[in-house]
């Protein structure tokens, strides 16, 4: 008797334990940032491979210094996958929430790139229907859809990986690899926040771009540059060719209202890793064509008909 007592005892002990543990709307807070690492290493390959395919160029897509991370991907899955937690209801639902709330989380990280890192991330001014060039119609269409498609298939596949990965590895030390790799996160984060200012403040002064902030930014650099042991760390660690490598996409408005590119400014430093031949699509088409002709589909054909 006393042995049952003392078994209850133990499970409800185990109960309030998972009670206390912080959740946001269901979900464990390490499971979040296992969403977020996850899903920033998924964007960042799927930007990579766009970039192949629409520019012929393989070039970085992270938004981080250091690592295949593209951390918008992250924060807009965590957002969406948390928030539509009560749009589940059907496809309309969940086509509205998306519509709505990607928007919303699309318009607030192109704001704060521009507040925090003085950069444009994106700009849809020249589309239709759009707000401050940053969120348009078509995008938050795009988001609607995606929300259906991420809750509904993605999403449950990334918790059937996560469930092997804990099954691989004890849950102990897994939460300890994500500790780990979260205060990495952090202070990348902190590390770009940096970098990207003083390449920014650098770049608009270096070559007297007339922005709204100029005179601020001016003195901003005098005082940085000044600095002789400072300057040592800032040319040596996020040098012109390091930032423009790692964000060749990097942008501003002067006052004027005009979009600059920052490798414009620097045409000796290659913005990509590696730019493929003009004639790389042709040859690809090309291949496909020859693996899918008539005739090795009839070969196909034939060593599966043997086989059976």
């Amino acid at each position: 008797m006393e042995e049952e007592i003392e078994k209850i005892d133990e499970i409800d002990k185990n109960i309030n334990k998972s009670k206390k543990k912080f959740k946001i709307f269901g979900i464990s807070l390490w499971r979040i940032i296992a969403y977020f690492i996850i899903y920033s290493v998924i964007g960042y390959i799927i930007e990579t491979l766009y970039a192949i395919i629409t520019e012929g160029k393989l070039e970085s897509r992270q938004n981080f210094l250091y690592g295949p991370f593209c951390s918008i991907y992250g924060v807009g899955a965590i957002i969406m996958i948390v928030s539509l937690q009560y749009f589940k209801k059907n496809n309309y639902t969940l086509f509205f929430g998306g519509f709505l709330i990607g928007s919303i989380t699309e318009y607030a990280i192109s704001f704060l790139g521009e507040e925090i890192f003085h950069v444009i991330w994106w700009d849809y001014s020249t589309m239709p229907l759009n707000i401050n060039g940053r969120i348009c119609v078509f995008f938050s269409l795009f988001w609607g859809l995606l929300s259906i498609y991420l809750l509904s298939y993605v999403n449950p596949k990334i918790d059937k990986f996560i469930a092997w990965i804990e099954k691989k590895i004890k849950m102990r030390r897994l939460k300890v690899i994500t500790v780990l790799l979260s205060i990495f996160l952090i202070i990348n984060f902190f590390v770009t926040s940096f970098a990207l200012e003083m390449f920014y403040i650098r770049m608009i002064h270096n070559n007297n771009i007339q922005v709204e902030s100029k005179k601020k930014i001016d003195e901003k650099y005098n005082a940085i540059y000044s600095n002789e042991t400072l300057k040592d760390i800032i040319q040596t660690l996020f040098d012109d060719r390091k930032m423009i490598t790692t964000f060749p996409n990097l942008k501003t408005i002067d006052k004027y209202g005009n979009i600059l590119y920052f490798d414009s400014y620097l045409p000796d430093i290659q913005p990509y890793y590696y730019k493929f031949d003009a004639s790389w699509k042709r040859k690809l088409v090309s291949m496909f064509k020859s693996e899918f002709s008539e005739e090795n589909i009839e070969n196909i054909g034939n060593i599966v008909n043997i086989k059976q």
